[in-house]
């Protein structure tokens, strides 16, 4: 019985007991299809069993949880409110001609003020030219990489498709549509004017994709939100590794020593994670990112390339997350990031225990630091440290009992 009419016909011969049943059929044909939210994700970064036992927890009134989902809510709502956005918006042009390529500013070069025009820019490590704020497809880029997980979580746990059909305007004008895309590049990403239109560093700017893979990852299957848009958004993605794998620009950011060539590594491996290709995954984890852990730390943990940038404390807390977030998506192929510890005797255990006291405050930070060190980064990590090393001593900082994390945290157990 493959049409309406057979099912009429069905029920005209039938009883009563048929005429209910094919009754509750319809409804189910008419009623909106949430089924999709409450099969077990498919998410890379984030872990589904903590997604699943976070809303078990929800449906039991769990006080922190339902506090929890109700923060998110609330942000998610906002975003409903949120009109499209694209790198087409920009008023400068790309070298390119074409605005549909990302453009963006290294966020640390000046105007040389001994020249009259100002170029070449100098460096300034630590200190933001504003200028950078005047081209926005790296604040847009962040955006949709926010908007995505936000609404991906919302559906998730509401199954409420307003949320769907949000997050499917947002990621269709981003990947989408032909009159506002992006095209699958950074060719012209952190341009230092009068040296160059772009560099392979520039790929820091889009470090926080992995949040926007994971909320198309609750999307998938979604009413609204088809598998056309979902092949759409995988096959960009499929082309932007290609480029970051064999272009100029890709390839310089591959052979960074520093955070950059670690948060390259996040970057490929979701991508690869994202696009079905898990051999790939696990040979650039095993090729690249153990390689990183030996030449980037050394023996007691300290990770000497961010210990010399002006924001050391900083910049050593961020490199520490891309490496969290390494061992994270690591889980995905079966591969211990965790408790791995390289011929030369390092590892990330070693990494965030080297910063355990300076964030205590039991020990002064040695290292240069323009700016008041905080400790709210290494804060989160120590959530995730806590279930990674339960055999760390982690009294000092606390001080007392441990703190509960944001609502993001709460929901996903994980950090963003």
């Amino acid at each position: 019985m493959e049409t309406l009419n057979e099912y009429k016909g069905f029920m005209h011969k039938s009883g009563l007991m048929n005429k209910i049943i094919f009754f509750i059929l319809c409804l189910g044909v008419n009623m909106p299809v949430f089924a999709n939210a409450g099969d077990p994700p498919q998410t890379f970064l984030i872990k589904p069993a903590a997604l699943l036992h976070a809303k078990e927890k929800i449906k039991q009134h769990d006080p922190a949880m339902q506090q929890a989902l109700t923060e998110l809510l609330a942000v998610a709502d906002k975003t409903l409110q949120q009109e499209v956005y694209s790198v087409v918006f920009k008023s400068k042009v790309p070298p390119s001609g074409d605005k549909h390529d990302y453009m963006s500013v290294g966020p640390y070069w000046w105007p040389d003020s001994s020249k009259p025009n100002g170029l070449p820019y100098i460096r300034k490590d630590g200190e933001v030219n504003p200028e950078r704020f005047t081209i926005k497809d790296a604040t847009y880029h962040n955006a949709i990489c926010n908007n995505a997980q936000v609404l991906g979580l919302a559906w998730f746990y509401t199954g409420d498709t307003k949320y769907v059909t949000q997050a499917t305007k947002l990621l269709r004008a981003w990947f989408l549509d032909p009159a506002t895309r992006m095209n699958p590049n950074l060719n012209y990403g952190q341009a230092i004017p009068g040296r160059t239109d772009g560099r392979g560093i520039g790929l820091i700017d889009t470090r926080a994709l992995t949040s926007l893979i994971d909320g198309v990852q609750l999307l998938k299957g979604a009413p609204g939100f088809t598998a056309a848009d979902y092949k759409g958004i995988q096959d960009w993605y499929k082309a932007f590794l290609h480029w970051m794998r064999t272009s100029p620009v890709g390839m310089d950011e591959a052979d960074q020593r520093n955070n950059h060539g670690t948060w390259y590594d996040v970057q490929t491996v979701a991508i690869a994670l994202f696009t079905g290709q898990k051999e790939l995954a696990a040979k650039m984890l095993k090729e690249q990112t153990e390689q990183r852990i030996e030449s980037q730390l050394k023996p007691d943990g300290s990770q000497p390339l961010e210990l010399a940038r002006t924001l050391s404390w900083n910049y050593s807390g961020m490199n520490l997350k891309g490496f969290f977030e390494l061992a994270m998506l690591a889980e995905n192929v079966g591969i211990d990031l965790w408790h791995y510890e390289t011929p030369g005797k390092k590892s990330l255990k070693k990494a965030f225990l080297f910063l355990l006291p300076y964030a205590a405050g039991t020990q002064p930070w040695q290292h240069k630091q323009i700016k008041p060190l905080n400790n709210k980064e290494y804060l989160q990590l120590a959530l995730v440290a806590k279930e990674k090393y339960p055999d760390v001593n982690l009294s000092s900082l606390w001080k007392g009992e441990a703190p509960k994390g944001n609502y993001l945290w709460e929901l996903t157990n994980w950090i963003f």
